[in-house]
């Protein structure tokens, strides 16, 4: 028995999820995070900001009859290309680090969630992911820290029922902040 808990809020209940993480899990993820974390937020108002001030200095340079240097421009650009496409270059790189691990087995309870892959197995308690977001193809588990550093992926592909979404949906509220 779980002393730490009041009795009643222990349902029983599990989710089991057997999938593969693919790039575009990892990419959609990172998204997620972005929205719940300060550094992802922080990213989001500087690519505002880069937009903001290329457009400056495209109306300054065609205000004053000048063409606008090409070195601003490129630059301007670089830095637009790489905050978008920064989520899916990370992506690629988590996901041949983990497609080595082969298929993995998570298992949601009222305790936590535990992760079984074909050489390593982890379980995570609801204090240390208290905040998860939920996309159309994914549930994913965030840390309490500001930059959210620890992230659970669980592809909704990976349920033997659609209808376990909605169970996982009530675990998960029921344990963790929708963020």
């Amino acid at each position: 028995m779980d002393m730490g808990r009041d009795p009643r809020d222990l349902t029983g209940e599990s989710v089991e999820l057997v999938y593969q993480l693919t790039v575009e899990d990892f990419t959609a993820a990172l998204k997620a995070r972005r929205r719940v974390s300060r550094s992802g937020r922080r990213q989001l108002w500087m690519f505002g900001v880069a937009v903001f001030f290329a457009a400056v200095a495209v109306a300054v340079s065609l205000a004053g009859g000048e063409s606008v240097p090409l070195p601003l421009i490129a630059g301007l650009i670089m830095a637009v290309l790489l905050l978008m496409f920064q989520p899916w270059l990370m992506a690629r790189q988590f996901h041949r680090h983990t497609e080595r691990r082969g298929v993995f087995r998570a298992t949601v309870t009222d305790v936590g969630v535990s992760v079984v892959t074909d050489d390593s197995s982890t379980s995570i308690n609801w204090t240390v992911q208290p905040r998860y977001r939920e996309t159309p193809d994914a549930f994913f588990l965030f840390s309490s820290d500001k930059n959210a550093v620890g992230v659970t992926l669980l592809p909704k592909r990976g349920l033997a029922d659609p209808t376990d979404a909605d169970r996982l949906r009530a675990i998960l509220d029921a344990h963790a902040l929708r963020v």
